[in-house]
């Protein structure tokens, strides 16, 4: 086919050897963004005055044949054109964004070159640039060509091999033209490294590592964790290689960046943030806190009383401004910390005060948050909608090893129950689907003589919750455990609470009682649910797409928006959230053996189970129907989490079936697929390592397996994120709602603090939870969290239309993005249906967070294309 559009422009034969003999030129034009425009300030002004340099024979491009070869001692590869030099600098030309620039170029038309497939780039400027695109015009029998490069180009000293860009054409590995295969497979193996030295800025290495780099064993015992990944007791997905020198005390340990280079962690330089994104902001300002503001605060926690006095304390975060002490933490707050994102400022009495954005829960009532029907209703559709499962068995059982952990069976007897059963029995309500838990007794038990045995006091827990006629969920009973002080063997100490009414010293302990357990489910969310499930095991997928498929590769085309920044932000992560003393360890109650529990949740990780469906129905929730719209029918009907998320799998599902469908017309296809099979194989063998020898592993041998394996990926990165991230500020933002850690144990009868919890039963509940610095730390971080990057690329989008060439997929792809509009239309339906009770809820807070669109900022809603924050 290649050849008879050649013999069409030149009127050679098949091999175009018969040539015109011309002086034609094409002309192009090149979109690039110098990396001194890449500033939080300002930076037009620099730019004008140093774009000229790149004029002139600072920048080479040669474009490369896809039809004709030629010769080289590794064999043929395309024919390549002569260089062409950046030419004027276009002011006029239109669709730049802020800090981009646009160039002319013109090539000296090679009939031997036929139609370019690719093109060489050489900067021999003397930094870096970041190349978005080449568009060529008038190419004879072609017409315009699009390379979409968006990717960082260094001087070429820095590189052993030249830096390739090709067209946005897409080709499987058997259909690629025989001149562009040589490239294809060199870029690949350039990607891949030698897995040696370490890597610095300009490589563009993607490898694996265990995580070695969490701990600091040069600074003493404190700083002390084990390494994740690569063994039995502490598997762990694979991050990133980095390379980094290794610790002088523990050589099986990298040494960290001190916190001040936190952000220069490497990643390959295309992934890391764009840098005018609020996301670096963010990035930033997370730097900030942990270098600045955390040593202030830990070091405050002695000089200033610990919990709050009273809820409106807590509303004077929000409401008329909080004041810190003065001295060394105010002073860097205000020097260090981007407030201008994260809190309002302005002077009273001449004094700096500040709040936080008021969290929607609290937005329309200071109390709802309170009632039991809220309590119940986040589990469905809060931040952690995620874990709530069907009881299936009464009393509920622990999986835990009996004989090293004794009886860890639950206690709860029907008669703690019957009462709140609407008058059935305890065997009625099993069996009509009507009981539910949210267990995380197994999950914390196994840590929790060590976490008791600092100055945290938690319990495991386990909440049993019936389901009423209007759809609501009413907690019955909650369960709370300790270690049995004689020794896990002898199993755990249990004790049960039944719902009270407030204003009782009963309603108190209640209360109580329900902020154990959103303690323990804020840090399994923020752990577990956040950190793992999404962050963690997305970054095998990213380390083995840029290792294995082609950016030719149509797999590679279709997955990559949804890998956008997290490489990075996982990366920025190790060095301050989740690294031993940072900001996780300090705000929520797993402390030091926060990671350490991850890689133990990970141990039940499994992949095919992320799917939407297949995790409702593990759960109990959902039932497979073939007559249902998605294949199940839900248990709990009024469930906006699952009713949002299987509409969004649907479309994303359909969206993957008719995109793979025009590319593999067969399983034969998929099997044939060798770039396709080599990166399957890393992902089982080396990715996700630990994880090989599982059964469930799909076998990639089947259209459908592959349609799956990728609506999975997609949904994890996008939908599944988005429900468990951007709520975080507007649920948790007020954190007597969503307390991160617990200070005392429940108090008992004829005890100094029982007394208390009768006479003032406010001031007992602040002495019990997050002490007062640690809830503004905690909820300075959510915020950054919780918050849209300004060039944010939401599901349904993408951020270069010429992404490809193909029409059935740009058909395929504005069909996906019509139906995510029409289902946002009906999210916003049903969230205005008063018989749909938990959508809403008493705080009358709707359910937006799997609405696909968002404005930039804390909206509480909206999916990105990625993990990017």
């Amino acid at each position: 086919m290649f050849h008879n559009i050649v013999d069409a422009i030149t009127g050679g034969d098949s091999n175009g050897h018969k040539k015109i003999n011309c002086d034609k030129k094409i002309t192009g034009t090149v979109v690039l963004m110098k990396k001194n425009v890449l500033d939080f300030n300002d930076f037009h002004a620099s730019f004008l005055d140093r774009v000229h340099e790149l004029v002139g024979h600072g920048v080479s491009l040669q474009l490369i044949s896809s039809v004709n070869t030629e010769p080289t001692e590794n064999g043929l590869q395309g024919k390549v054109g002569k260089p062409a030099y950046l030419e004027d600098w276009i002011t006029t030309f239109t669709s730049l964004t802020p800090g981009d620039s646009a160039f002319k170029v013109t090539f000296d038309w090679d009939d031997e070159i036929g139609i370019p497939g690719a093109f060489i780039i050489r900067n021999n400027h003397h930094s870096e640039f970041y190349l978005k695109n080449l568009v060529l015009d008038d190419v004879p029998g072609q017409g315009r060509i699009h390379f979409v490069c968006n990717s960082w180009v260094y001087p070429a000293k820095h590189y052993t091999k030249d830096r390739i860009f090709f067209t946005n054409k897409t080709y499987l590995p058997h259909e690629t033209p025989v001149p562009l295969l040589k490239y294809r497979e060199e870029e690949l193996l350039s990607l891949r490294g030698d897995g040696k030295a370490e890597l610095k800025e300009w490589d563009r290495v993607y490898d694996y590592d265990y995580y070695t780099d969490l701990a600091d064993p040069d600074k003493g015992p404190k700083y002390d964790r084990p390494i994740l990944g690569g063994s039995d007791d502490y598997p762990y997905p694979r991050r990133g290689r980095t390379g980094r020198k290794r610790a002088e005390s523990d050589p099986k340990y990298e040494t960290r960046l001190p916190l001040v280079l936190s952000l220069n962690i490497y990643v390959p330089r295309d992934e890391r943030f764009g840098h005018l994104k609020l996301a670096d902001f963010l990035a930033y300002a997370l730097k900030s806190i942990a270098q600045f503001i955390k040593p202030e605060f830990e070091a405050l926690f002695d000089k200033t009383p610990d919990e709050f006095d009273s809820f409106d304390d807590v509303l004077k975060l929000y409401e008329g401004g909080f004041k810190l002490p003065e001295g060394p933490l105010l002073d860097n707050i205000f020097k260090n910390i981007p407030l201008e994102i994260l809190k309002e400022i302005w002077r009273t009495d001449g004094e700096q005060v500040f709040r936080f954005p008021m969290p929607q829960v609290i937005k329309e009532s200071k109390t709802a948050w309170r009632t039991d029907e809220e309590f119940g209703r986040e589990m469905l559709a809060g931040v952690n909608p995620v874990i709530i499962r069907r009881l299936e068995e009464f009393p509920p059982k622990s999986k835990l090893d009996s004989k090293s952990y004794g009886d860890q069976n639950s206690i709860i007897s029907e008669e703690h129950i019957k009462h709140n059963l609407d008058g059935l029995t305890m065997h009625e309500a099993l069996e009509s689907n009507k009981l539910y838990i949210l267990d995380h007794h197994d999950t914390v038990m196994r840590y929790l003589r060590q976490i008791n045995a600092t100055s945290t006091k938690i319990y495991a827990s386990r909440t049993l919750l019936f389901l009423k006629e209007d759809g609501t969920l009413k907690p019955v009973a909650i369960e709370l455990s300790l270690p049995h002080p004689e020794g896990d063997e002898f199993g755990a100490i249990k004790k049960v609470y039944t719902p009270a009414v407030d204003g009782t010293v009963e309603g108190s302990i209640w209360q109580l009682a329900k902020a154990y357990v959103a303690v323990v489910d804020s840090g399994v969310h923020q752990l577990i649910s956040h950190w793992l499930h999404t962050h963690a095991t997305m970054e095998p997928f990213i380390i083995a797409t840029n290792r294995h498929l082609s950016v030719l590769h149509p797999i590679h085309k279709l997955l990559h928006p949804h890998f956008r920044d997290t490489m990075n932000i996982n990366a920025v992560a190790r060095q301050i959230l989740v690294n031993a003393g940072g900001l996780l360890e300090f705000t929520v109650f797993p402390g030091k053996y926060s990671m350490e529990m991850t890689s133990i949740a990970y141990k039940d990780w499994n992949f095919t189970e992320q799917a939407l469906p297949e995790d409702l129905k593990k759960r109990g929730i959902a039932v497979e129907d073939s007559e249902s719209p998605h294949g199940v029918r839900l248990l709990i009907k009024d469930y906006p989490y699952a009713v949002d998320g299987l509409e969004i799998w649907s479309a994303i599902k359909e969206w993957v079936k008719d995109y793979c469908s025009v590319y593999y017309a067969t399983d034969d296809m998929v099997r044939m697929d060798s770039e396709l099979q080599s990166w399957w194989k890393e992902i089982r063998e080396v990715g996700h390592g630990d994880k090989k020898n599982e059964p469930w592993w799909p076998k990639m041998q089947t259209r459908a397996e592959l349609i799956e394996s990728c609506t999975i990926m997609i949904w994890i990165a996008s939908a599944l994120h988005a429900a468990i991230n951007f709520g975080q500020y507007p649920y948790g933002g007020y954190l007597p709602n969503r307390p991160s850690l617990s200070r005392r144990f429940m108090p008992e009868k004829d005890t100094p603090e029982y007394e208390e919890l009768k006479t003032n039963p406010d001031k007992a509940f602040f002495k019990t939870v997050t002490a007062q610095l640690q809830t503004v730390l905690g909820i300075s971080l959510i915020e950054i969290l919780s918050r849209h990057s300004s060039d944010e690329v939401y599901l349904g989008q993408r951020n270069t239309p010429e992404w490809t060439t193909e029409t059935k997929v740009l058909d395929a792809f504005k069909q996906f993005g019509e139906k995510l509009e029409k289902i946002e239309d009906r999210i916003i339906e049903m969230n205005q249906d008063e018989g749909l009770k938990n959508r809403v809820g008493p705080v009358l807070m709707p359910y937006t967070l799997l609405a696909p669109s968002s404005d930039v900022g804390l909206t509480g809603r909206g999916i990105p294309n990625s993990v990017s924050i």
